[in-house]
């Protein structure tokens, strides 16, 4: 995916303006699987990026002697190595500008019978950004623990006649990336409810950062390749070396310089650097609609009309009769189209223009959990109503009530046909043909 390209003055940290007027080109990488977005810039780009824009403040400096964890394990370079085979190709599952990442198995206790599967991200060494993001993940990772967040196990730091080595220690996420699952087409597709849960382990991770610790924390960077998914599928947050601490207490915003991926960057944010909690609330409504859609925020090889998302989806949103032909196809109709509509609501607000007309985090969770939970009754409901009729020829009572239920569900049918058709229409129009070879008459008898 393309990066951003800015060469406009900023406001520093004081709110003077900058002297330099060089043009200053940012380039964010799309890298699956614990790859971190970095940034290919010159000598006076990268030394705006310092450790001091997240740990500037004594809070936070406070915040770090008091809970400097010994749980980070020091790890040398040779056992790394070791792990990962000699940084095999084989074991590559991720590379990104931060560096390659390899699949490994390391010992964590002293006796060597206990092992542990994880994924080790080796920085490039020609990348001072790298560096820079290094840092930051072990000073915040090292400190913080929840279920949604990707826990840090431990990190190598070692200079010698080789160079700098420097790497970080992940525990494995074996189902990869939300990217992978819902872009790539791999089968088989995630489930509507599926999803949805995704949804809420993000958010809590996002409400963490943003509402819940001693001091605020921005991700910057919130997008599916960086929402990694464990053997449960319960989702966590990756890859924070784009993180930023919050503005100070009495301030409403942070100036910074602008970094992240395109299609997932809130517009306030890139046009005036003015940097809040509501940056990634947009990049969450980011998310939501690719989770609904099953596409990417921009996809150059679509259609000129349908390569935003976010345009693509306006005219079909405005009401509620629509918005079945931007679900995602390859969901078959297995969804509840409540629970639709009131996902593309909360994106809606998620994606206010005005940064406090979007909701907080939590609140965001809290209304995922009521789409859950109202989503699970109907759902069962649904899958009852696909069995076979096996109880038609019992008592009288029970013969009404199964006629009553087939009636609902030859309506239920009808509207399954009249949308897939809906669907191919819109497919076909945008494609301009129509491949009769995937195509299935559907046949009604009663």
């Amino acid at each position: 995916m393309k990066c951003f390209h800015f060469s406009e003055r900023r406001e520093d940290e004081d709110g003077s303006s900058s002297s330099s007027s060089v043009s200053r080109a940012t380039k964010v990488s799309w890298a699956r699987s614990l790859s971190v977005a970095s940034s290919a810039v010159d000598v006076r780009r990268t030394s705006e990026y310092d450790v001091s824009e997240v740990s500037d403040s004594l809070a936070f400096r406070d915040f770090l002697s008091r809970r400097r964890a010994n749980r980070l394990r020091v790890f040398s370079f040779a056992e790394l190595r070791s792990a990962t085979r000699g940084f095999s190709r084989a074991l590559m599952i991720g590379e990104g500008g931060f560096g390659c990442v390899y699949r490994g198995v390391v010992t964590v206790s002293g006796d060597g019978d206990d092992k542990m599967d994880v994924a080790v991200k080796q920085l490039n060494r020609n990348g001072l950004q790298g560096h820079k993001e290094w840092i930051t993940e072990v000073s915040f990772l090292g400190v913080v623990n929840h279920p949604n967040l990707v826990k840090l196990v431990g990190y190598c730091a070692e200079d010698d006649e080789r160079g700098i080595q420097r790497l970080l220690v992940y525990e494995l996420m074996p189902n990869k990336s939300l990217e992978d699952h819902l872009l790539t087409k791999v089968p088989p597709p995630l489930s509507w409810m599926g999803r949805l849960k995704i949804a809420h382990d993000a958010a809590r991770g996002l409400a963490y950062l943003h509402e819940e610790m001693d001091f605020q924390l921005i991700f910057r960077d919130f997008k599916t390749s960086n929402i990694l998914l464990d053997e449960g599928f319960n989702a966590k947050l990756s890859d924070f070396g784009l993180a930023r601490q919050g503005p100070s207490e009495g301030l409403g915003h942070v100036s910074t310089s602008v970094v992240g991926t395109v299609g997932y960057a809130a517009p306030e944010y890139v046009q005036t650097g003015r940097l809040t909690a509501k940056s990634d609330v947009w990049s969450f409504g980011v998310v939501l609609y690719e989770l609904i859609t099953g596409r990417r925020s921009v996809d150059r090889n679509l259609p000129r009309s349908e390569q935003k998302l976010l345009e693509w989806v306006k005219p079909y949103v405005a009401g509620l009769k629509k918005i079945h032909l931007i679900v995602d196809p390859r969901l078959e109709g297995q969804y509840c189209i409540k629970s639709v509509q009131k996902l593309v609501c909360l994106s809606n607000r998620c994606l206010m223009k005005q940064p406090k007309s979007r909701p907080k985090m939590s609140e965001v969770v809290e209304v995922l959990g009521q789409i859950i939970s109202e989503t699970l009754p109907s759902e069962s409901i649904t899958a009852e109503a696909e069995e076979p009729e096996a109880a038609q020829e019992t008592e009288e009572g029970a013969m009404v009530t199964d006629s009553t239920e087939s009636t609902k569900q030859g309506n239920t049918s009808w509207r399954k046909v009249f949308d897939f058709k809906d669907i191919i229409n819109l497919r076909n129009a945008s494609s301009g043909r129509l491949d009769w070879r995937n195509w299935t008459p559907v046949v009604r008898t009663w």
